[in-house]
């Protein structure tokens, strides 16, 4: 007979790659949300789910239970298969610990497979997410790099995070790069999948000297970061970025590859085109209709992104700016290495 396995049981052994997390609910509920790692074998597809959920409400619990059995008996065979397919013990998760989980653990285990159900299922793992964040801690000192649109923070994060430098991405877990064009090309995330992703680094970093993160916004696209983390962040150490403007530029059609969504781009242009003023964006409209997209975006950034970003950098002290002068993203790297070594000498040397 399977078991049950407590919240906290699963997490130690999901640091130490002992398991694997199968959420059983429904593709929309998975894509909605789930515990990060997981992966989705669904039980009922999402017109099941309805259907099944129709039967309890409008005739019986029982009604329900038969036809979900019905719907699950049919598709038993590639079930059980895929679960079959992966090496380590299972755990399973529906949105209570309910019937579907249940179902799951039952029939995976009849055939000899190594399988348990969280306690709970996803609701309990919710609740903990929330009272992580509630508890409004972070106990690492917070390096944030900043600078002016097309600097490329994000990469090199992504650079130092291969490293071994602890990194928080943010935009990466906001599936937004952060500016009126940031949702092109990405899959947003809503503000559950965001906080779980978030509360995962927390706990993963809580030990660390310091972490680096990107300056942003209380909100990226359709999340919001916490405010405990975000008022941190803001009172940290800011290192501003900056490159010359031809380097920033690249940068940016190197990210967005404005050329792959035309339409996307206009639309979103569209919102921000009245705080221009009329004969430049006039002008930033026909380069983006025309693909002029470098031209485009140098005068999007002289007479929108820059002079936004002169506007909150005046809220720093100087004793938390740090510059970071250089003329392409391997300098700024190396440079920012340096920056560490220097505030954490014993800790930094171990990233070389």
């Amino acid at each position: 007979m399977f078991q049950d396995i407590t919240l906290q049981d699963l997490f130690e052994k999901q640091q130490k790659g002992e398991v694997t997390t199968i959420d059983v609910r429904s593709p929309k509920e998975f894509q909605e949300g789930t515990i990060p790692g997981s992966m989705n074998i669904p039980v009922f597809t999402d017109d099941e789910r309805a259907e099944v959920g129709t039967l309890y409400k409008q005739e019986s619990k029982q009604a329900a239970k038969k036809r979900g059995l019905e719907i699950m008996s049919a598709k038993l065979p590639g079930f059980v298969s895929k679960f079959e397919q992966i090496d380590t013990p299972k755990v399973v998760f529906c949105w209570r610990g309910g019937m579907r989980s249940k179902a799951a653990a039952t029939f995976t285990d009849f055939m000899g497979i190594d399988v348990s159900r969280l306690q709970g299922g996803i609701r309990s793992y919710r609740r903990w997410v929330v009272s992580e964040l509630e508890k409004a801690a972070f106990p690492p000192d917070i390096i944030v790099l900043n600078g002016n649109t097309g600097t490329g923070k994000t990469k090199i994060l992504h650079r130092l995070w291969e490293k071994g430098y602890p990194v928080i991405d943010l935009e990466g877990m906001a599936g937004h790069r952060g500016s009126i064009f940031g949702h092109i090309g990405v899959e947003p995330a809503n503000q559950k999948k965001f906080d779980s992703r978030l509360v995962h680094a927390i706990h993963q970093y809580k030990d660390a000297p310091f972490v680096l993160m990107e300056g942003e916004s209380k909100r990226i696209g359709k999340v919001s970061i916490p405010s405990f983390l975000y008022e941190k962040k803001e009172h940290s150490v800011q290192l501003l970025i900056d490159l010359p403007m031809e380097q920033r530029i690249q940068n940016i059609l190197d990210d967005y590859r404005p050329w792959n969504h035309p339409d996307a781009f206009m639309e979103a242009y569209s919102r921000i085109q009245k705080r221009i003023h009329t004969p430049v964006a006039k002008q930033i409209r026909e380069d983006l209709q025309q693909g002029h997209y470098n031209q485009a975006f140098r005068l999007l950034l002289d007479y929108y992104y820059d002079p936004r970003y002169e506007h909150t950098t005046e809220k720093y002290t100087d004793e938390q700016i740090k510059h970071i002068n250089a003329a392409n993203l391997d300098e700024a790297t190396a440079q920012i290495e340096e920056k560490i070594a220097a505030m954490y000498p014993k800790r930094a040397a171990s990233f070389k």
